[in-house]
């Protein structure tokens, strides 16, 4: 199951914004200790390198927002892969149709780009598509329904400065996404050390 419960609190005890949007930075740098009575105490061990490695396997899952077995598949899928299994794994995640539309700044969140695609907003190549975790490929097109151009969450997009990854053509005005190529290396999620996790499905 996905995470629904205080983002706050969450955000605190990983000490990261894993939700995007402004208000969880402010809040960390308002509040940086842990939550709970004993938060600021200094006296607490050092963490085991196996909670380093659960801890950032759940980072990732709440990040994008999937479940425990959707990333577990997502795991098994980047073993299988050639190069560096780490690294495919964050690009399967990068290249869900949810996140492709986060990072193009159609929403302010993955969570709310999530509920976008399953309202049916958005054509991937002219078919409308409610599954949030399609992958996109090399040559996809992803615009927004027509019967959705007039909803008020685009509205000022073509006012946006365009700060979308270079393996993505986003055209804020003609709300519409292109896909050029997968995600390299330095597209990836850098708030994730996938190595990490890697090492956690390896013990």
């Amino acid at each position: 199951m996905r995470y629904t419960g205080p983002k706050a609190r969450l955000c605190r005890q990983l000490g990261v914004n894993l939700f995007g949007t402004e208000k969880y930075n402010k809040i960390l740098k308002k509040r940086p200790n842990k939550p709970g009575m004993h938060g600021p105490n200094k006296r607490f061990g050092k963490m085991s390198e196996y909670g380093r490695q659960l801890q950032e396997k759940q980072k990732a899952k709440i990040v994008f927002g999937v479940s425990e077995k959707q990333f577990r598949g997502y795991f098994d899928k980047a073993s299988r892969q050639s190069g560096e299994t780490g690294e495919s794994l964050l690009r399967l995640l990068e290249t869900r149709l949810d996140n492709v539309v986060y990072v193009s700044q159609f929403a302010v969140t993955r969570m709310q780009a999530r509920q976008m695609v399953s309202h049916g907003h958005f054509l991937v190549n002219g078919r409308r598509v409610t599954v949030p975790s399609i992958m996109v490929r090399p040559g996809d097109k992803i615009t927004l329904s027509p019967r959705h151009k007039d909803s008020p969450l685009y509205a000022g997009l073509d006012k946006l400065q365009d700060f979308s990854p270079k393996w993505l053509k986003v055209d804020l005005k003609g709300l519409a996404i292109e896909v050029l190529s997968l995600p390299e290396k330095d597209d990836l999620e850098k708030s994730i050390d996938s190595q990490l996790i890697v090492e956690f499905y390896s013990r």
